[in-house]
C-alpha cells in the first residue's frame, strides 16, 4: 500500500498519509497542527495483520518472561511492547512518554516507601 510518513517541521510530530499517485498528490498538511511544512520520512516496513493475530501474539506466554508486576520499569517495557503490537494508534510518542512518566513516578514512590520503611529519612 502506498502509505507514507511525514514529519512536521513545526511541531515535529509524524503523520501518515495514503498517497495513490505521487505526481498528482494533493498538498499534505500535518494532522496535528495543520502546517504544510512537512518532510517525507523513510518508514519502517509494516505488515498487515488482523486484530486476532495481534491478540494471539500478545497472549504468547514468552512475552511475559522476566516480567515483575511489582517493578514499574518492567511493566513499562510490557506496555510499550503491547502498544507496538497493537499498531500505530497506540505506539505514538505521547503513549510512550505517558508510560515513561508513570514508570518514573511509580519508581520514585517505591524508593520513597523503601526509605521510609527502613528508617532512612530525615526529621524536619
Amino acid at each position: 500500500m502506498p502509505i507514507y510518513e511525514y514529519e512536521c517541521r513545526q511541531c515535529y510530530k509524524k503523520s501518515t498519509f495514503l498517497v495513490l499517485n505521487l505526481k498528482s498528490s494533493p498538498s499534505l498538511q500535518c494532522k496535528h497542527c495543520g502546517s504544510s511544512d512537512i518532510e517525507k520520512l523513510i518508514s519502517r516496513v509494516r505488515r498487515l495483520r488482523s486484530d486476532e493475530a495481534r491478540l494471539e501474539s500478545l497472549a504468547d506466554p514468552s512475552n511475559l518472561a522476566g516480567l515483575d508486576e511489582n517493578d514499574p520499569v518492567s511493566m513499562a517495557r510490557l506496555m510499550k511492547k503491547m502498544g507496538k503490537e497493537m499498531g500505530e494508534d497506540f505506539a505514538d510518542d505521547d503513549f510512550e512518554q505517558m508510560i515513561d512518566e508513570a514508570a518514573h513516578e511509580a519508581e520514585a514512590e517505591r524508593k520513597e516507601n523503601e526509605a521510609m520503611s527502613s528508617g532512612d529519612f530525615e526529621d524536619f
